[in-house]
Formats: C-alpha cells, sequence, structure tokens
C-alpha cells in the first residue's frame, strides 16, 4: 500500500509541475509573440523609428500605393475614418496621413489604436515616426479630433509589393474615462 501512496504522490507532484509550467508559458506567449513578430514581421506590425534615425535614400524609380482603414471596436462608440483613402508614396521619403475620430457619445471616454499592416512581410519595411497608436487617446463627449502618423517605407521592400496596407482599430479601455 505505501508503494501506492508513494506513486500517487510522485505523479500529483509532476502534475502540480506540469501546471505551473504551462501558467507560467502562459504568460510568457504574449512577449514571445512581440518578439516573434518584430524578427519575422508577423501580425503586421510595422517598426518604430525617430526622425533624426532616418538615413534610408529616397528611391524616385519607384512608388507605392499605401491604403488607410479605419475601425472601432463595438464597444467604443466613436465613429473613425482616415480623411485619405490611399496615396502614392516614395521609398525612404517620410509621408503624413491624418486619421479623425470623435467620440459620439455623452461621455469622456479613453480608446487605443491597435495598428497592422498587410501584407504581413511588408511589416518590416513599414516604419512609423509619429503616431496616435503610441498612446491612449481620451476625447470627451462629443469631442473630435485629427489625428496624425507619419510614416515611411524603406526602400528595400520587395518590388513584388506595390500596396501596403495600413489599418487601425480603436478599442476602449475601461476605466480610462475622465
Amino acid at each position: 500500500m505505501t508503494s501506492r501512496a508513494s506513486q500517487n504522490k510522485r505523479s500529483a507532484l509532476k502534475l502540480a509541475g506540469v501546471f505551473v509550467l504551462m501558467f507560467g508559458f502562459s504568460f510568457a506567449m504574449v512577449p514571445l509573440y512581440d518578439v516573434l513578430c518584430d524578427i519575422t514581421g508577423l501580425g503586421g506590425r510595422a517598426g518604430v523609428i525617430q526622425a533624426e534615425d532616418l538615413k534610408l535614400v529616397e528611391d524616385s524609380s519607384r512608388r507605392i500605393t499605401v491604403e488607410f482603414m479605419a475601425d472601432t471596436n463595438s464597444r467604443l462608440p466613436w465613429h473613425f475614418v482616415s480623411k485619405q483613402a490611399s496615396m502614392q508614396v516614395q521609398p525612404g521619403k517620410v509621408y503624413e496621413a491624418i486619421y479623425t475620430a470623435k467620440n459620439t457619445s455623452r461621455a469622456d471616454l479613453t480608446g487605443q489604436a491597435v495598428h497592422n499592416v498587410n501584407p504581413p512581410i511588408a511589416s518590416k519595411y513599414f516604419s512609423k515616426t509619429e503616431c496616435f497608436c503610441f498612446t491612449n487617446q481620451l476625447l470627451a463627449a462629443g469631442e473630435g479630433k485629427d489625428m496624425p502618423v507619419r510614416f515611411i517605407v524603406d526602400p528595400a521592400l520587395p518590388r513584388n509589393i506595390n500596396t501596403v496596407t495600413l489599418s487601425y482599430t480603436f478599442f476602449k479601455i475601461d476605466g480610462g474615462n475622465g
């Protein structure tokens, strides 16, 4: 009987160890995914660079179409649009696009924009120097504002990519009111 109790105890300890490892791994998944996306460009995450670090040579022989999309999560009563549907850009040159958000509710609300770049491989060559997505945005009841994003497309973008889509989705930040 003692050996059976000892086997049960070992099995319980092994299962508890597996549970602890799985629990810890679940917390490590988000940072690991972020690192993977930064390295591979998966998930359409654009890079962030400082304007003074730009050392790219403009490629005047090429034009890329950048399309702009805007959306809000259903929990955030904002009207959010891009002022331009698309623009032709020259790789290596800084451009600015303007998005507009308006809080259509009767309460002050805070939102956070999450961006995506498609095709995913293009995210490795698409960098932002300024963006409203870098910080939470507070809009008072009925308030609207223009929100710029400054970006650059690296001339090393593969030649077979002629169109890049930059999309944003705004999400409500709970507890971020007023």
